[in-house]
């Protein structure tokens, strides 16, 4: 794929992803889904100044073309895909660029089940762009779209989740951030509902702050607030809110292999761990398999992107799975990673339980980890070096299965992803810069 990658079309904002491309895809949209009737795509965004170019590109693109455009406004990744779902629509679309700075935005595209968009579909708008296909027709007359507010389908998102606990929050003190993104009008007011005192950072958006020294990112924010106000937990959101980071009481950080391993014993316990299986990727830690193995609980490995989980669950008909980095899909409430939602799931587990977070994710002892990123210009030139390979292959004979060393190629940015996981800090430290040592030689 030439622009779509795992996460969508994703760059530099009026550099690598201009309002010109967003007008073409929003062209294609609507052609595309008003062949047979008047097509219906919904459209959300995150805080990002250039969101709202990408938002109006969008919504011309697919009006001109005969559909009709729906917006939600500023509003999360997974309230885009539960509103295609749940209101009939043919296709959403998602202004942002997740985790990244705001000087990048993205456009990330759903079918009418509230998946990912299929990689054939993707390939059909890249042609288009590129001027390989026939013209899109313009519509004329009575057959032009329409613009239409639909605040009504953020709203009734936000109720669907507070429609998820099955009690009240009363007498827990919780803390948020919300990266100045796409949560900062949404997360407070579900938590608030249920009923507990909230503490909130991270929920003044200005159009450049987004994931600036805050949300899942940047979590020591998150961990010095539960500190300072002595909170029973913490929840940090990124940009467009499809991931979650927790904090316990005691400051430590829960990622998303402890939220994968703290809810899947906890629904294996309740018999609702459908197959007995999660899903995780290649970049777990080996801490979250031994505990699940522990447990008795079965697993199945993706590659990285919450993609290719959601299509190893749906394939499957498995309930639960995720990422270290927050990502984690709950498939019987969602169709993707879902940061609120994922929150109100570790809570339904701590009120559940009568226990701390703290005390729920002790089960699970991780490895050190460490990971660094090398900026290179041909990934895949990499990944194949002779070199690179042998070095690999030498690390991995000398920690004989007490550890590992990953090399991944980022599907969002140009870097070589390096990963050393072992039984100290130090043997990470060793072997991930004697992996890019070799790599900044081979460049």
């Amino acid at each position: 794929m030439k622009y779509f990658g795992t996460d969508g079309f994703r760059g530099e904002a009026g550099k690598v992803l201009t309002a010109d491309h967003a007008y073409k895809i929003g062209r294609y949209l609507g052609w595309y889904y008003g062949r047979e009737k008047r097509g219906r795509i919904v459209i959300g965004k995150d805080t990002r100044r250039s969101s709202y170019m990408f938002e109006y590109a969008l919504v011309a693109g697919i009006i001109s073309s005969g559909s009709d455009a729906y917006l939600l406004h500023v509003t999360t990744t997974p309230s885009v895909a539960y509103v295609v779902r749940t209101d009939d629509f043919d296709c959403g679309v998602m202004v942002s660029a997740s985790h990244n700075p705001y000087t990048d935005n993205g456009i990330k595209l759903m079918d009418s089940n509230g998946h990912k968009m299929s990689a054939a579909v993707e390939s059909q708008i890249e042609d288009y762009i590129d001027g390989k296909t026939d013209p899109v027709p313009f519509a004329i007359g009575e057959n032009i779209g329409v613009a239409i507010d639909y605040a009504i389908g953020r709203n009734r998102y936000i109720g669907f989740l507070i429609s998820l606990a099955t009690r009240s929050y009363k007498g827990k003190r919780i803390g948020l951030d919300c990266a100045n993104g796409s949560t900062f009008n949404i997360a407070k007011s579900v938590f608030d509902a249920l009923g507990a005192k909230t503490y909130v950072v991270g929920n003044e958006p200005n159009g450049l702050n987004i994931n600036q020294n805050c949300g899942s990112t940047h979590i020591d924010n998150l961990v010095k607030l539960v500190k300072e106000k002595e909170l029973d937990c913490g929840f940090a959101f990124d940009g467009d809110a499809d991931r979650c980071i927790a904090v316990d009481e005691t400051g430590q950080v829960i990622d998303g292999d402890y939220i994968i391993y703290i809810c899947g014993t906890y629904l294996k316990k309740h018999g609702r761990l459908d197959g007995n299986h999660v899903v995780a990727t290649i970049m777990a830690n080996l801490g979250l398999f031994k505990a699940l193995e522990k447990n008795g609980i079965e697993y199945d490995v993706t590659t990285v992107g919450d993609k290719y989980v959601n299509e190893d669950m749906v394939k499957n008909g498995y309930v639960l799975g995720g990422e270290q980095s927050g990502h984690i899909i709950f498939s019987k409430h969602a169709t993707t990673g879902d940061g609120i939602l994922t929150a109100i799931m570790i809570m339904e587990v701590i009120m559940e339980e009568k226990t701390s977070l703290h005390t729920l994710a002790s089960g699970m002892k991780k490895y050190p980890q460490l990971l660094k990123n090398v900026k290179v210009t041909d990934k895949q030139a990499i990944l194949d070096n002779p070199k690179v390979q042998e070095c690999r292959k030498e690390i991995e004979e000398e920690l004989q299965g007490n550890g590992r060393m990953l090399l991944r190629a980022s599907g969002t940015e140009p870097v070589i992803r390096v990963m050393a996981e072992a039984d100290t800090k130090d043997l990470c430290e060793k072997y991930v810069d004697q992996m890019v040592d070799v790599i900044e030689k081979e460049l």
